[in-house]
């Protein structure tokens, strides 16, 4: 038998946003890896064996995967979002690089998912119609001042700026002081949409204006998309707004 492992994204969470790709590999998979509450999502068949691990514990994760399909099984590592997006895909590589010969002939696949920016943002419109750029405000792999300088320069550019990892009980202070940082380059009246567990039960999509973003809105099941000083909002009446960036910066200046 041929061993192969497939670095697998769940989507944001609802059972709809799972792609037919991802369908097909992890009903293939012999074993099936991943951060617990992910693997909780799924229903595996009695012939599959699932292994769990807890957080910040990636490349551990890639590392056991990986010498389990170079033993011969189908292997899945499952991802929240798109496994390439502040996710596994990476760690895996990283895992190869430093890894046995063996690994590198491998037969590895990333199966792409929906990303939470991408979620998000078809909740509320188009806030991503130009350009953007995505952010992770953990600082456990990066220092706080290299987050700040890249916060700076997106916002200068008049890139529109997707936050991941925005808050967690370890990191309670760093979208606050994000959003400090945005608002010395952005309006006041810049659109921010809060997007918590898009496509499941408990989703919840609030927009605020940069002077009345407060932390308080999320968790690390948000993702945060901060617009340009071109991004819009549509009224609708009793609907929700619609927010969107204008396509061309041509029109965006008008």
């Amino acid at each position: 038998m041929t061993g192969r492992l497939d670095v697998v994204g769940l989507g944001p969470g609802g059972p709809a946003q799972i792609t037919g790709e991802a369908r097909a590999a992890l009903e293939a998979a012999t074993d099936l890896f991943g951060y617990a509450p992910y693997l909780a999502r799924l229903t595996l068949a009695p012939s599959q064996m699932a292994h769990a691990s807890g957080n910040r514990e990636e490349l551990a994760r890639a590392n056991a995967a990986l010498a389990l399909a170079a033993s011969g099984r189908r292997v899945a590592l499952v991802s929240g979002g798109d496994p390439g997006v502040f996710a596994m895909a990476a760690a895996v590589c990283e895992a190869i690089e430093a890894g046995p010969q063996d690994w590198r002939r491998l037969e590895v696949a990333m199966v792409p998912g929906v990303t939470a920016m991408l979620a998000v943002a078809a909740r509320c419109g188009a806030p991503l119609g130009h350009d953007f750029c995505a952010l992770s405000l953990s600082d456990n792999l990066k220092p706080w001042e290299t987050v700040e300088a890249r916060l700076r320069a997106a916002a200068g550019a008049g890139f529109v700026i997707a936050l991941y990892n925005p808050v967690s009980r370890a990191r309670p202070w760093q979208l606050g002081r994000a959003f400090d940082v945005l608002r010395e380059a952005l309006p006041a009246a810049t659109a921010v949409v809060f997007g918590r567990a898009a496509g499941r039960a408990d989703e919840r999509i609030a927009v605020v204006p940069l002077a009345e973003a407060d932390a308080g809105l999320a968790d690390m099941a948000t993702c945060v998309i901060v617009g340009s000083a071109a991004t819009r909002l549509v009224a609708r009446g009793t609907l929700p707004p619609l927010v969107y960036t204008p396509r061309s910066a041509a029109s965006a200046a008008r």
